[in-house]
């Protein structure tokens, strides 16, 4: 039933929809937002300047939108973004942003986030990206859309995930994972293309048979990396859905987990 409940602490400086919902014991402070049709659940603390858009689910003890855990913060006014039709499990913290970076962390849509999952300052995740238990985010971190992360799974501050990747449980990242890719281990390797995960999406048969052909030509034919990526650019007219993969790759600034 939307409503604040008469437990909750929230500041007059939040604005929060008409029919959101405020649980038992939760804190508001000022200069968040909450949208039409979010449940913040017990326990839940929100700080801002937070933004959180609609029909989004907050489980008890989160921590959304608290200071970034970074040793050069001085209290400036960054931000945390999160789109709608989120879940967030119990205990997700998620930090706002730093100025060393754009001053934002953001969070797109339709998100399935987990218990324990901490999303660091000035990340980026996409949309429809699944983070099981414990998975953790560095600092200015990159997540593509559809990507999946296994439970403990750790991102190094600054990679980037491509999208529709896979994160093995335990996967340690210190480099960034190209579109399409499963990683697994301690550091993690390669190890396959996210081929289930493409056909729960509906990528045609031969579309699979393209990326894994890509998959290939950049881990298998014993190409230095450039020659890989000029290979994957012959071919990219005529296959666009490898596109994705060529780009995250060209794009990377810590060279890729291979």
């Amino acid at each position: 039933m939307a409503g604040i409940h008469p437990t909750a602490i929230v500041d007059d400086g939040a604005s929060i929809a008409s029919d959101a919902t405020v649980g038992p014991y939760a804190i508001i402070g000022p200069d968040v937002t909450i949208g039409s049709g979010t449940l913040i659940d017990a326990h839940v603390v929100a700080r801002g300047p937070t933004e959180i858009g609609r029909d989004n689910r907050f489980y008890p003890f989160s921590s959304i939108g608290d200071d970034p855990q970074d040793k050069k913060y001085a209290n400036e006014p960054t931000k945390l973004v999160i789109g709608d039709r989120n879940t967030f499990r119990e205990y997700c913290t998620v930090n706002r942003g730093t100025v060393q970076d754009q001053g934002v962390t953001r969070i797109g849509s339709d998100n399935w986030i987990m218990s324990y999952v901490h999303i660091a300052h000035d990340c980026v995740v996409g949309d429809h990206c699944i983070l099981a238990n414990n998975a953790t985010l560095a600092g200015h971190v990159k997540v593509g859309d559809w990507a999946i992360m296994g439970g403990y799974a750790g991102i190094h501050q600054f990679c980037q995930i491509g999208a529709h990747a896979f994160l093995g449980m335990f996967a340690a990242i210190g480099k960034d994972v190209p579109a399409y890719v499963m990683v697994m281990g301690s550091p993690a390797a390669a190890r396959g293309i996210n081929a289930e995960g493409l056909k729960r999406r509906d990528f045609t048969p031969e579309q699979v048979r393209n990326i894994k052909a890509a998959y290939k030509v950049v881990y298998r034919e014993g190409l230095r990396l450039e020659e890989a990526l000029e290979k994957l650019r012959r071919l990219a007219p005529g296959q666009p859905e490898i596109v994705p993969m060529l780009e995250s790759i060209e794009r990377s600034e810590r060279s890729i987990v291979r």
